[in-house]
């Protein structure tokens, strides 16, 4: 494990991967610290991508490059465009995507990005000298310095699940929380605030009732989310029409 770099970046959510992936594009000697390398992208909950707001947020990541859409598009299993009885203003895209695949594929860009590392470890404390920020230092007893950090912790910084009338820290449920890095954010002068998750309610296969439900097919053509992911389906369609005209006249000499 390297020492010194110019970012290091730390978390391995959507923005982390996002950031990650900006600075090592731009050339920077990155490293992104991460508890869990397998967790990275992770999907724990309800796993779509878009919807009102979020949908826009992912397009313009799409547009400077970053890999959300990219990553969303190529292991999406559902698309749709929501509202569509509505005006053109409450209208957005979302997809439902294999979790595993979608994590399992934004881990592979990152361990194939240049001038990145990927370092599996828990930061505890940023280190600061003579004011100014020098790096991090991790549980497993190492100093990176570095020219900047990027903080992508999520529900991670003194993070508490509340389950029915219990309450217990943590970042996602079984894995742990990282309140030794809230505290020292505290020590530097920062406020920590808090915003709350929701986590859909698990339902029992076996209690529903399947007769009484309509089945809700995806939008076709698919709504995609990265301008790579729609040119690729327009030339798979023009390929595939030339392929056909290719039969049809074939069938028609004979």
């Amino acid at each position: 494990m390297k020492t010194l770099c110019d970012i290091i970046v730390v978390g391995g959510g959507h923005a982390g991967c996002e950031a990650a992936l900006a600075a090592a594009r731009l050339g920077c000697d990155t490293i992104l610290i991460t508890m869990d390398v397998e967790a990275i992208g992770r999907m724990p909950c309800n796993p779509s991508i878009g919807g009102i707001a979020k949908s826009h947020i992912v397009f313009e990541i799409d547009a400077l490059g970053g890999e959300m859409a990219r990553n969303t598009d190529y292991t999406g299993i559902q698309f749709r465009i929501l509202n569509t009885r509505k005006g053109p203003a409450v209208r957005s895209n979302r997809a439902q995507c294999d979790k595993n695949a979608y994590s399992a594929r934004m881990r592979t860009v990152l361990q194939q990005t240049p001038n990145l590392e990927i370092v599996k470890a828990t930061v505890f404390d940023i280190v600061v000298e003579n004011g100014r920020l020098q790096g991090v230092r991790t549980h497993e007893g190492s100093i990176i310095r570095c020219k900047a950090v990027v903080i992508t912790a999520g529900t991670f910084l003194r993070g508490t699940i509340h389950i029915g009338d219990r309450s217990f820290p943590g970042g996602r449920n079984g894995e742990e929380a990282a309140p030794d890095l809230s505290h020292s954010l505290i020590s530097l002068g920062l406020k920590l605030g808090r915003l709350k998750t929701g986590t859909p309610p698990r339902l029992l296969p076996d209690s529903l009732d399947y007769s009484k439900m309509q089945i809700q097919p995806g939008t076709v053509p698919p709504p995609f989310f990265s301008l790579a992911a729609r040119k690729e389906w327009e030339l798979f369609h023009v390929e595939h029409r030339k392929s056909d005209n290719v039969q049809l006249s074939g069938i028609t000499s004979q």
